[in-house]
């Protein structure tokens, strides 16, 4: 290899380091995903997280970022050896980073990377990463906007609870802004014990990872399967477990396939009755009921009663104290960020056009709640 080849490839790979940062700042986890080869893998021992392949990649890492208040990542060259078509580095990051849940942070680490030339370029074989520091004491800054209001709701929990507040956290408050706090472990077994008591049976998981396993003991082999529409669905992996593969029979794919004009009678059969409807939920009450907010209401047959069975995955900063609480935070919060989705998906802003409120499951085993400990979703 001569030395213009080499200098090339060294351009070439910090600009793929360069990449990285700014799809990791940019939450673009599909851009980031494609940094890697195909079987390519990201380690975080530290956290810890490993990620095997592409739609490891970007779901688990939409996962975590969804738990973000804010993020800043600031990468600084580090060594690249390089030996024909596969090379070996080190990036060293500093990072500053807030939680929806209030712990921020001050670290840095090391990046330590292979890398492997492919037909699109440098790629990503490995990036394990290293923490070499870390400083948990809280961050006195904030981003702008709606997370500046979240770090001062939550600093005035913070001071409520050294002065003996109990129970009381952010979103118990109830205020604007505060809807994105995951619940406290009393306040999601409060939530737990009175779905149990309303006829649903209620699980609380550890996160969206169990969720996703749990999710395949739950259904049966070649169930006929409708997944609503749901962040929660779509950055877990649940979605594109059911939708995917062959296990099931998914509702949703076929459907899209369908005339709109010439089979909406076909189309409104298949999502209302399904054999399963695995979803979520915009709110769920520590008095035991689920709040369901729709625009067009497709998704409310199957939750009311039309699906034989129906499992809804719930993140932790859904629960609220009761259910004006719940319709605040569907207005509040939960709309907003479906608007900015609608908005950049369809070109026209979402609406609650329709609510559907479950108090009791009538039917036993009908109504599955997995309830998780992180927060995830709208």
């Amino acid at each position: 290899m001569n030395d213009f080849q080499e200098i090339a490839d060294r351009v070439e790979i910090e600009a793929l380091r360069g990449e990285f940062t700014d799809a990791a700042m940019m939450r673009d986890r599909p851009r980031l995903a494609a940094l890697f080869t195909p079987d390519g893998v990201l380690r975080m021992p530290d956290i810890p997280v490993e990620f095997i392949g592409r739609d490891e990649i970007r779901t688990g890492g939409e996962r975590l970022q969804s738990q973000w208040d804010f993020f800043v990542q600031n990468s600084h060259p580090g060594t690249i050896r390089i030996d024909g078509d596969t090379a070996v580095g080190r990036t060293y990051m500093q990072e500053v980073a807030r939680l929806l849940d209030g712990r921020s942070g001050l670290n840095f680490a090391v990046y330590h990377d292979t890398y492997r030339r492919t037909p699109e370029g440098w790629r990503f074989a490995e990036r394990v990463y290293e923490v070499r520091y870390v400083d948990t004491t809280p961050l006195a800054g904030s981003a702008p906007g709606p997370g500046a209001q979240a770090q001062a709701s939550a600093e005035a929990g913070d001071a409520g609870r050294a002065a003996g507040a109990g129970e009381a956290d952010a979103s118990a408050t109830g205020a604007a802004g505060d809807f994105g706090a995951p619940a406290s472990a009393d306040r999601l077994d409060r939530a737990i014990a009175a779905l149990r008591a309303n006829g649903f049976t209620a699980e609380l998981l550890d996160d969206a990872a169990a969720a996703r396993a749990r999710i395949k003991d739950l259904i049966p082999k070649g169930a006929g399967v409708f997944t609503g529409a749901s962040e929660t669905l779509r950055l877990s992996g649940i979605a594109q477990d059911i939708e995917a593969g062959d296990r099931y029979q998914a509702v949703r794919p076929r459907v899209l396939t369908m005339d709109r004009a010439t089979e909406a009678d076909r189309i409104r059969r298949l999502t209302a009755t399904p054999d399963v409807l695995v979803a979520s939920v915009a709110a769920v009450t520590e008095t035991g009921s689920l709040v369901i907010a729709s625009g067009s209401g497709s998704q409310l047959p199957a939750s009311a009663g039309g699906a034989a069975r129906a499992i809804w995955v719930v993140g932790a900063q859904k629960v609220v104290p009761d259910l004006s609480t719940a319709l605040r935070r569907v207005e509040e919060h939960a709309l907003p960020l479906e608007t900015v989705r609608a908005q950049a998906a369809y070109g026209h802003p979402s609406a609650v056009n329709r609510l559907l409120v479950l108090n009791a499951e009538p039917q036993p085993g009908r109504g599955t709640v997995l309830l998780l400990r992180e927060a995830i979703g709208f």
